[in-house]
C-alpha cells in the first residue's frame, strides 16, 4: 500500500528544518579531514613531511591580526616553507585554551566545536626546519555575532544506535546548497569509520540532501563516527549553518532482502547465508512497486494507513497495518497483509507495498535494523532519486559523480562486489 508523505521518525525536529530524523548535536572532540574521499583521524599535531620545503623557514597564518566579524566555523589556517607546523595553540580572551585538531592534509586547524559569538580569540603558530630552528606566528581575530539568516540542518544518524550494512550517512539542508557552495561545506562533513573503509559524499541534485557511502555495503560491525562541523559556517546567499551535528554509532549484522517480482519471492541472506525465502505480493499493474535497491527507514508495529485525505474518500482508503517498514518517501512498505496471503507467491495486488503474511512480517520485524537494505527487481517502475535513502541505488562510478571535491583515482575506480 501507499501512503502519503509525511514525518516518520518520533525523533526530535529541528528548528527551522523539520526532519523525519536529526542527530542529537553531540559531536567527537577531534575534527577529521572532510574531502569527497576517504576520512581518517587527523594526526595530532604533525604536518605531513610533504608540505616541507627546503629554504629559509617561513609561516604566515590566518584569520588575519585584527580581523572582525570571522564567521565561527573559523580555521586556523597557515602557510608554512622551509618547515613544518608542529603545534598550534587558540585560546579564548579569558586565556582558556580551544581543543581541536589539524587536517591530514595540514592545510589548516579545525576547532572541535564552534566558536562563540562575538567573541576574541588568539592563536599562536609553531613551526620548526630541519635543523631543528623554530619560528611562530600569532594572530589575534573577533568572531561574528549571530547571522541573521541560518540554513537548517538534519543528520540522520543517533549516538549508540546500531543500523543495517546499507545505512548511509545522510545530511539534510533547509534551503539546499547551490553547487557553487558545496564544496566548501563538503570539507566540514567529516567521517572516520574503523575498520577503515574509503567513501565519498554525493549530493542529490537539489543540494537538499548529501549521502556518504563507501563503494560497497559497510562490514558488519564498523563504527562509523560523524561530525557535519557546518555551524556557523558559510553556506551561500548570506546564509550560516544553524549548528554542528554529530553522532557516533555501530553498523550490526549484514542483512539483505531481495525481491524478484518474476519469482513473487523474497531471499533474506543473513551474514552471506540464505535463511528464509518469503512469499510477497507487489504492487498491481496501476500501482506498481519500485524496483531498485532501498534501505529500511522506519519501522512501526502498528499504524495506520490513510489516504483518504489525498485521494478522496471514494478512492482513498484508511487501513491498520502491523510491522510496517518503510522504504520509501512516497509510502512504499514491507508490512502485514493478511488479506493478500492468498496471493502472495502468485499475483501482485497491492498499492505498490511488498504484502508478505502476518507471521513472516513478524519474523523481518524482529530481525531488521534501521538501514537494511531490500532490492526489488523487475517491475514496471523505477526507484526515482531521493525517493528514500537512494544512495546505493546508483552504481559507484555515477555516487562518486556527485561529490563536489575531487576524488581520488583509485576510489573512484574502485570496483563493487
Amino acid at each position: 500500500m501507499r501512503r502519503s508523505v509525511v514525518a516518520v521518525v518520533a525523533l526530535a525536529v529541528v528548528t527551522p528544518l523539520a526532519l523525519a530524523a536529526c542527530g542529537d548535536g553531540d559531536e567527537p572532540t577531534a575534527a577529521w579531514v572532510g574531502a569527497g574521499a576517504s576520512q581518517a583521524p587527523p594526526s595530532a599535531g604533525v604536518v605531513p613531511e610533504s608540505a616541507s620545503t627546503a629554504g629559509a623557514l617561513s609561516l604566515s597564518v590566518t584569520p588575519a591580526t585584527g580581523k572582525k566579524d570571522v564567521p565561527i566555523s573559523a580555521e586556523i589556517g597557515f602557510t608554512v616553507s622551509g618547515g613544518n607546523v608542529t603545534t598550534v595553540a587558540l585560546k579564548d580572551a579569558s586565556g582558556k585554551a580551544v581543543d581541536g585538531a589539524l587536517r591530514d592534509d595540514g592545510s589548516a586547524w579545525v576547532p572541535s566545536k564552534p566558536l562563540k559569538t562575538s567573541k576574541r580569540y588568539d592563536a599562536t603558530v609553531t613551526a620548526v626546519d630541519a635543523a631543528g630552528q623554530a619560528k611562530t606566528a600569532s594572530t589575534s581575530f573577533t568572531t561574528m555575532g549571530r547571522p541573521g539568516k541560518e540554513t537548517g540542518t538534519g543528520l540522520y544518524l543517533f549516538d549508540d544506535h546500531t543500523y543495517g550494512v546499507a545505512m548511509p550517512v545522510v545530511v539534510e539542508f533547509n534551503p539546499g546548497i547551490k553547487k557553487k557552495d558545496r564544496a566548501a561545506v563538503q570539507k566540514r562533513m567529516f567521517v572516520k569509520t574503523e575498520p577503515a573503509q574509503p567513501g565519498v559524499w554525493s549530493w542529490t541534485a537539489s543540494g537538499t540532501q548529501a549521502y556518504y557511502r563507501a563503494p560497497d555495503y559497510w562490514t558488519a560491525g564498523t563504527k562509523l563516527s560523524v561530525r557535519i562541523a557546518v555551524g556557523g559556517l558559510p553556506t551561500g546567499g548570506g546564509r550560516y549553518g544553524d549548528q554542528d551535528r554529530g553522532a557516533v554509532a555501530k553498523i550490526g549484522r549484514s542483512f539483505v532482502m531481495k525481491v524478484e517480482n518474476k519469482t513473487k519471492k523474497m531471499t533474506v541472506v543473513q551474514d552471506g547465508k540464505t535463511i528464509r525465502t518469503i512469499p510477497v505480493s507487489l504492487g498491481k499493474s496501476s500501482t506498481p512497486s519500485s524496483s531498485g535497491t532501498m534501505v529500511v527507514m522506519e519501522k512501526k508495529a502498528s499504524t495506520v494507513f490513510d489516504t483518504t485525505a489525498e485521494l478522496g474518500p471514494d478512492d482513498g482508503y484508511r487501513t491498520e497495518i502491523e510491522y510496517a517498514q518503510r522504504i520509501t518517501w512516497s509510502g512504499q512498505y514491507i508490512h502485514s497483509a493478511p488479506w493478500s496471503v492468498g496471493s502472495q507467491g502468485r499475483r501482485n495486488v497491492s498499492h505498490g507495498c511488498v504484502n508478505v503474511s502476518p507471521s513472516n512480517a513478524r519474523w523481518l520485524f524482529d530481525k531488521t535494523l534501521i538501514g537494511d537494505p531490500i532490492t526489488v527487481r523487475g517491475t514496471g517502475d523505477k526507484l526515482a532519486a531521493g525517493n528514500g535513502w537512494t544512495a546505493w541505488d546508483l552504481s559507484w562510478k555515477d555516487f562518486v559523480k556527485g561529490s563536489a571535491l575531487p576524488v581520488p583515482a583509485d576510489l573512484a575506480a574502485r570496483a563493487t562486489a
